[in-house]
């Protein structure tokens, strides 16, 4: 890699591809591509195959996917399986036809076993049963791992996979119909607090745990296997420490300032009871998270705060 190589970022306008952007571009790397899903529409193959040949980035960095919690999830199986696996299809194949010689696909840790061993490891994968609520979307990453790992073994070139853990952040999603447990905390609390401190109706028994990882953290984590030539196909992304999901909306209640009541719904799925990244493989070739938890919540609220009009709805 050099400053001038041609990088192009797809999903380059959502959290984390926007991270991996800010990143490169404050790094100096000056030839960036990107198109909105209105200009490229990913689930298209011809009209990828023609972006990629015209374009000839050096690297690819898939960042693109159709994403959501647990309800997008079960309300959405076809979509979830289907479109994702069309994007990252589509970009796999049109790279590997046009000669290009790098590529960095990201997944999930929800490619794992629902009872694997904690924490995670890589060689885990494909060892037991999924966590029902999120299997669509996770079959489909794992058929990404896995054409990256074939891609690799027959043709030996650098098509690498990075699971992260839970990610939050800057241009995070925060709507409470598609939106991941930590933002739609976040907007909980801060729509309860303006409702005079009213109370908060969480999912589940609050008991699972969870990690969660700093969107830049993650971004940083892409640049590292961009700028290195790592030695196998997949590697876990995170922090390698967890909480209760209880534990966590008490952080987020304090850093937020709400101080009614939390009310847990137990009547709704729990999820996975735990999901850990064994992070040690990546470590090892020196890459380390930066940001702890509160100051990455403590972040991100203040962004939400910034961008409040995104979200008009809000009970102001």
């Amino acid at each position: 890699m050099n400053l001038n190589s041609k990088i192009y970022i797809a999903g380059h306008n959502g959290m984390v591809g926007s991270a991996i952007w800010r990143i490169l571009s404050a790094k100096g790397y000056s030839n960036l591509i990107g198109a909105s899903s209105k200009e490229l529409d990913l689930r298209n193959q011809q009209s990828v195959i023609e972006f990629i040949a015209n374009e000839k980035p050096d690297v690819v960095i898939d960042a693109a996917a159709k994403v959501g919690g647990i309800l997008a999830n079960s309300d959405f199986p076809y979509q979830f399986l289907m479109e994702n696996m069309q994007i990252q299809n589509n970009l796999l194949s049109a790279a590997f036809e046009q000669g290009i010689n790098k590529f960095i696909f990201l997944g999930s840790s929800c490619i794992y076993p629902k009872l694997a061993p904690q924490p995670l490891k890589e060689e885990y994968l494909l060892t037991g049963s999924l966590e029902t609520t999120n299997e669509w979307y996770a079959l489909a990453k794992i058929t990404g791992v896995k054409t990256c790992q074939a891609i690799r073994n027959q043709f030996g070139k650098d098509y690498v996979s990075l699971m992260p853990t839970n990610l939050y952040g800057t241009n995070d999603n925060f709507d409470l119909s598609s939106s991941h447990v930590l933002p739609a905390l976040i907007r909980k609390f801060h729509e309860s607090k303006l409702n005079n401190n009213a109370p908060v109706t969480l999912w589940g028994s609050g008991t699972p745990l969870r990690e969660f990882l700093f969107v830049d953290d993650m971004a940083a984590a892409v640049v590292f296997a961009l700028e290195n030539k790592l030695p196998d196909y997949l590697y876990n992304i995170g922090t390698g420490e967890d909480l209760t999901i209880k534990d966590l909306a008490l952080l987020i209640q304090k850093i937020v300032g709400h101080t009614g009541e939390i009310v847990w719904d137990q009547t709704k799925p729990d999820g996975t009871p735990r999901k850990l990244m064994d992070v040690s493989k990546m470590q090892a070739l020196g890459w380390k998270h930066q940001v702890n938890l509160e100051d990455g919540i403590k972040k991100t609220y203040h962004w939400f705060l910034n961008n409040l009009n995104d979200y008009k709805e809000l009970k102001m």
